[in-house]
Parts: structure tokens; sequence; C-alpha cells
């Protein structure tokens, strides 16, 4: 798991190296502390003189001081070099703080540096990845892995791997002076190593399962809130306000309880730890006391090395506990990656689409399509249309009508068959490519919480003022625009609540109008129009489509009477096509529902009419 990380961490090499470096010097001030102390008890207050070791370059265990700096400090008189003792203890403390400061502000900018590279790369993979995939995936859990699962980059380098790195030098250092100083003493306060690393094998299976299901627990109360926000209309429609908080309660408490006793888990396993370490430090100093009263060694000296054991054990300590987060962060590592590594099923070709568009024709070739194995939605599709042709898809609910232009910008493939413009199968062109030229209006309608102006030129950045009002114009919703409070730059809320679905739509319409694509997709974009304003749109729409491909997915008579062809679908099949006169002729399917569907809303349109 550690060697996924590692694209991120070597792109801030430089930023690592200085927070090792930092890791060394503090190693360095750890490994003085004790020394003062140990001056103070045994050549101020004994009236002897340690055995600086190591560190003064004389013999251990008594003797004559080395010379240098060290042995030039141990001549001064007694209340001197109290002074300079005490005054050390102060020195080396406060520079191993102020190094620890620097080192974690290092390590957290690294760590939360890395966090947002490794969510700029989900949530762009995310972003790649087709709509299929999404359909299968809950909301709220793909939230939860760009949002919270993320952070497991900063838990498993900085607060794992650096401070078990950190702990191995402090420990290593701690073993080279110890074992000098007594041998005997040094491998005793080693002897729990190996049950330390034995509960460590023990606990760490446990914890990885709970904190797996933690995980999971806190995905599903993500999902909800997400679910409920979403649906806030609908559940205030239909009264399940105390419904929907029951639930949300449940997946809360079902949540805590997990994170509980992951936490019991880890208390546990943290209290062991440190049982065991009391142990190993109580076995130390009575063998210590002893050595002590035979003469063996000074009390300056035990004194000392019970001080570095304090800091043998930290950093052994260290590595256990760091251990053990690193087993938790193992699990939403591994949900990250689990979608880092999902390949895109939609891979984008080499070829660039044409800026023109079509020229000649668009066809769907033996197309058929599933969501899932076992249930069809497209069934042997063939369909040809003549570029600059204005077609028409109607069909019952659930017939394949998204489905069929979905195939266009390829939201998805089709599971057999391909579709092709000009005789070019699309897989073979560039997504970006391909989608660019294409313009769509959706349902339902998508407001962003921008402005009005950036929500009409959401898909076409940078369009200057006049194109943006002459599209809100050719949608006729300007007029509601202008009289916003900051007009065009109103600010919309989340999905637009402000708005009616009507202006809403129109929105979408101006949007797709400033895009100015070859290539329209339209699902239902009168939809939420009444008829005087549909006999408005639909002439900004009509402009629109001249000279363009387009694809109205419609159950609007007025949209419908005005293609040059329509397809009826059926059961995920083509069931008719023809001309609007064509159809009616037959006495087929289109005829059935233009008695009765569409005919009453003839009569309507025919009521209502806007004078010209």
């Amino acid at each position: 798991m550690i060697g996924k990380f590692l694209p991120y961490l070597t792109a801030r090499r430089w930023q690592v190296a200085w927070a090792l470096l930092q890791v060394f010097l503090i190693a360095g001030f750890e490994l003085l502390k004790p020394w003062p102390l140990q001056i103070i008890i045994d050549d101020v207050l004994g009236g002897r003189r340690p055995p600086v070791g190591l560190i003064g370059g004389g013999p251990v265990g008594g003797g004559p001081v080395g010379g240098g700096l060290l042995g030039e400090l141990l001549a001064l008189p007694k209340p001197w070099l109290l002074l300079a003792a005490c005054l050390g203890i102060v020195v080396v403390n406060i520079g191993a703080g102020a190094l620890t400061l620097w080192h974690n502000y290092t390590a957290i900018r690294v760590g939360q540096s890395m966090v947002n590279d490794l969510r700029g790369d989900l949530y762009a993979h995310l972003q790649r990845l087709s709509l299929a995939y999404h359909g299968r995936q809950r909301v709220g859990d793909l939230l939860y892995r760009v949002t919270a699962d993320s952070f497991a980059v900063q838990t498993m380098i900085m607060n794992g791997l650096l401070p078990i790195l950190s702990a191995v030098i402090l420990l290593t250092g701690m073993l080279f002076v110890l074992f000098p100083m007594d041998p005997t003493l040094t491998l005793l306060a080693l002897t729990i190593v190996p049950v330390l690393f034995a509960l460590i094998a023990g606990f760490n299976r446990k914890i990885v399962d709970i904190a797996t299901e933690v995980r999971d627990l806190d995905s599903r109360v993500y999902s909800l809130v997400q679910w409920g926000m979403a649906a806030i209309k609908v559940v205030q429609a239909f009264t399940k306000e105390a419904e929907e908080h029951r639930r949300f309660m449940g997946a809360s408490r079902d949540s805590l309880r997990a994170t509980l006793r992951l936490y019991n888990w880890q208390t546990l396993y943290s209290g062991a730890v440190n049982a065991i370490i009391a142990i190993g430090t109580a076995i130390v100093v009575y063998a210590g006391a002893r050595a002590v009263m035979t003469g063996a060694l000074t009390l300056g000296q035990l004194i000392v090395f019970i001080a570095y054991l304090a800091q043998l054990y930290a950093p052994i300590n260290q590595i256990t506990q760091s251990w053990g987060l690193i087993a938790g962060a193992r699990v939403g590592a591994a949900r990250v990656f689990e979608v880092l590594e999902t390949e895109a099923d939609l891979p984008s070709g080499a070829l660039q689409f044409p800026i023109e568009g079509a020229q000649h024709e668009i066809a769907w070739r033996g197309v058929g399509f599933r969501y899932r194995p076992e249930t069809p939605v497209l069934n042997d599709i063939d369909l040809t249309v003549a570029a600059g042709a204005k077609i028409a898809v109607v069909g019952p609910t659930g017939a394949g009508k998204s489905t069929l232009l979905g195939l266009l910008p390829r939201f998805f493939d089709p599971t057999q068959g391909s579709v092709a413009i000009d005789g070019v199968d699309i897989r073979e062109y560039s997504l970006h490519s391909l989608r660019s030229r294409i313009a769509m209006v959706l349902q339902p309608p998508l407001i962003f919480p921008l402005s009005v102006a950036d929500n009409i030129a959401y898909g076409r950045p940078g369009a200057d003022p006049a194109a943006i009002e002459n599209a809100a114009r050719l949608a006729r919703i300007h007029d509601t625009i202008a009289a916003l409070p900051q007009g065009y730059e109103t600010l919309l809320g989340e999905a637009g609540v402000a708005l009616s679905e009507g202006e809403k739509q129109r929105i979408t319409i101006a949007r797709a109008l400033l895009r100015d694509a070859p290539i329209l997709i339209l699902d239902e974009p009168t939809s939420a129009l009444d008829v005087a304003t549909e006999a408005l749109v639909m002439e900004a729409v009509e402009t629109l489509m001249a000279g363009r491909t387009a694809f109205i997915i419609a159950h609007r008579l007025s949209t419908v009477r005005r293609c040059d062809k329509i397809i009826v679908l059926c059961d995920g099949a083509i069931a008719e096509q023809g001309s609007f006169a064509e159809l009616l002729r037959r006495g087929g399917i289109f005829a059935g529902y233009y008695q009765t569907q569409f005919a009453p809303q003839d009569a309507a349109a025919t009521e209502l009419a806007v004078p010209a």
C-alpha cells in the first residue's frame, strides 16, 4: 500500500528530505537530554566525575574525563558547573521543542498537500468514469471517499511512516548509547520487544476489520444526508420528515457504535503496550538498583540509564502506536485506490472530432445496450440520420429514449454494435473533442450555485456578456433575469431553488444556445413550459436547429411536428420511423400516441395559440 503513495511522496522529495533531517536533529537533542542531570548528580552532588563515555571521549565506568570542551566544563567550580548543567537542561529541551514544532509544521504541510493531490486525482478520475459506473455507486459513499478516506495518505505517511522512521533513528541512537553504558541492562530492556511485535500481530487484524466497518457505516451516513437534502421537496411533500430522521439516527447510531468499538480496541491496544513497557521498566529498575547496591553502577549512571530507558521505550511505543494508526488508515487508503484503480470504461480515442460536426450521417449499427447483464435496454438498433436532420424520439417511459441518445456523447458505450459519425466509430474520437461539439438540454434541468451568467456560459467559459444576453433573449428568459436583484450577476441557490421549473429549463436552453455546437440533443426541452412560453421558446430552438443535426426526446406535439423524422421506440427497439404525416397515415403506434396524447395538445395549442 505504501508503494501506491510513493508518487505523492516523491513529488515533494525536498520537503520530505528536510523533514527527515529534522528527525535526525531531534534525535540528537533527545540523546543529550539526560547528560546534564548525570553531571549534577555525580559531579556536583556526589563529587565524582561522570563516565562521559561516548560523548566526552573518556572511558565508561569512571576514570579521568576526556579533554576538550566537556573536560573544561567539568573542571569548573561546582557552583558554576551546576549553573552550566541547569542551563544545558534548558537549552537542550528548548532546542528539542523548537525542532519538534518545526518538524510538525513541515510534516503537516507535506501531508496536507499530499491529501490535496490525492483528492484531486480521485475527483478527476471520478469525472472520467462513465454514467454506468456512477449509476452503480452511492453518491454519499463517493463523497466520503473523496473528503474523508483521502486523509489516509496523511495518516499513513506523515502520522505513520515518518514517525516510525523517526522512532527507528532515535531507537538506534539510544542503543548505541546504552550498550556501552551497561550491556546487561540494555538486553533486559529489549526483552519486551518480541512481546510487543506479537501484540501488533494480534491486534492488527481486529483493528482493520472494525475500521472497515466504521468506514462503510460512515459512508452510509453521508449517503443518507446527501439523499435527504437532494430529495427535501419530496420528503416535505409526503410529510416524511420524522421517518427520514429516524432512518438517519439509526444509521448514525450504528456508525457511532462501530466507532466506539474501534476506539475501545485501539485503547485496549495502547493500554496493553503501556503495560508491557511498564513491566520492562520495572525489570530494568530492579536490576539497576541491585547494581547500584553492589557498587557496579553509580546512582547518576542509573538515573541516566533510566532516563534513556524512557526514551528507548518511547520510540518503541511510537512504532507500535503508529502501526495501529496505519492499520486503520489502510482501510481508507484501500477504498481510495479501489476507485483510482477502476479502469475508465470509456477510453478516450486519439482522433479529434471535426469542428464542423457531422457532414454526411450519424449511424447506429446493430446497437444493443445493457446497464446490467440481465436487463437489456436497447436491442439491435439500426438507425441512420442524415447530417442536418431534425429527429424526434418518442415512446413510452422506459423505452430507452435517453439511453439511445446518451450513446452519442458517449455517456456510456454500447454493449454490442457501434455508433459512427461519417463512417468513423465515435470511440475513435477523444471524449473531450466529441462532447465539445455537442450541446445538450437534459432532464431534469441542472442549475449550479453560480451566477446566472456563469450558468448560461457553463458550456462556453469566457463568453462575452453580449453573447450571454443574446442567448437568454433567444431562450425568452432575459426579462426574468433582468428583474433579479443583480441581473445576470445574481447568484442562484443550490439547484436553482429560487427559480421555477420553467425558468430553470429556459436557462439550460440558453446554455445550449450559447454553446453553438453542430450537434444538439434536447431531452424534452419544453416539458416544464406552458403552451404560450413553449411557442416562444420553440421559435428560438428552431432557429438554433437550423443547419445542425438535432435530436429531440419529446412528448409535446409542437416539438414532434417540426422534425424531419420521428423515431418510435418501444421495449428498446425501433417500432416505427418516418415523418409526422407518414406515421399518421400508417395508423400504427405513433398514430395511437397522437390520438391519446398529442391530439388533445393540438386542440389546446389551437385555443391558446400566441398571435404572431
